[in-house]
């Protein structure tokens, strides 16, 4: 990840992106405590790694069909809700140019909280 990168990165943090990361990683706590919540709770980990610093981060995808299943609940109990406010906040960025890296990111996070069983994230 280039200098570029790194400042985007702590202006996302700066600017909210670790209130976001910290709330995922408390629904992931709270996932783990009851056992049976692990597999939300990976997925919420996941969700706070890439939310802390999105940028130089890319998601590959896989898993197969236990994970096709998995998505499926998922987006059911409310993935589709939490995609939806990503898409939304990502449009409003990229009304502006200086917005359009920050809505990109955005979108890479709605596609992540839409369907994030067998997905991975990677450095870029």
């Amino acid at each position: 990840m280039g200098c570029l990168g790194v400042l985007f990165n702590l202006i996302w943090i700066l600017t909210g992106g670790w209130v976001t990361a910290l709330g995922f990683l408390v629904v992931g706590v709270l996932c783990y405590v009851t056992i049976i919540g692990i597999p939300v709770g990976r997925q919420a980990f996941k969700m706070a790694s890439l939310t802390l610093a999105p940028f130089g981060k890319e998601i590959v995808y896989g898993g197969g069909a236990p994970s096709v299943a998995a998505n499926v609940v998922w987006l059911l109990l409310g993935g589709w809700w939490s995609a939806l406010c990503y898409l939304f906040e990502g449009a409003l960025y990229c009304v502006t140019i200086v917005g359009i890296p920050f809505g990109l990111q955005l979108f890479k996070m709605a596609k992540l909280t839409l369907w994030p069983f067998g997905a991975v994230v990677r450095s870029a």
